[in-house]
């Protein structure tokens, strides 16, 4: 399947939120030998990443994702609250959320789906397992699942 193929009419946003630049780097270069996208965000924990979600200060033209990549365990605000924040905002709340962590907890995986997660994948730690991951959950949001053109306000 083509992943270069957009199946929007406007670029493809990803919102990343992970404090680990190593993943960043990861899923940066999974992303792009995929040809998946050239407009990956990055918010290096929960505050950031809810200021660019409600496009607050510096983020104020920030543009909506299409897809949010979140990864549980940060400083100041962990993934769980961001979450908690994104599912419970009106205008946030459509926009799809994959957890995408290390943690293999049980406890962790169900919270992330109680918390209306759309998915939760593991990080993978060997690096080619890691970009087949990302490349995978690419392709199915963006080629196979049917997301609204515009997702909030």
């Amino acid at each position: 399947m083509n992943t270069t193929q957009s199946p929007f009419s406007r670029p493809i946003e990803i919102l990343l939120v992970d404090d680990d630049l190593a993943d960043v780097k990861f899923t940066q270069r999974a992303l792009k030998m995929g040809q998946v996208t050239d407009n990956l965000h990055v918010a290096m924990d929960g505050i950031e990443a809810m200021r660019f979600l409600r496009r607050q200060g510096q983020f104020a033209n920030a543009p909506r994702p299409d897809l949010v990549l979140l990864d549980l365990n940060m400083p100041r605000m962990d993934g769980r609250q961001v979450l908690q924040e994104i599912k419970s905002d009106e205008q946030l709340k459509a926009i799809p959320v994959v957890i995408l962590s290390t943690s293999d907890a049980d406890v962790d995986i169900a919270a992330s789906y109680m918390g209306h997660a759309n998915s939760y994948i593991m990080k993978p730690a060997d690096p080619g397992q890691f970009n087949s991951a990302v490349l995978t959950l690419a392709q199915y949001w963006f080629s196979v699942a049917k997301l609204p053109q515009k997702v909030g306000s």
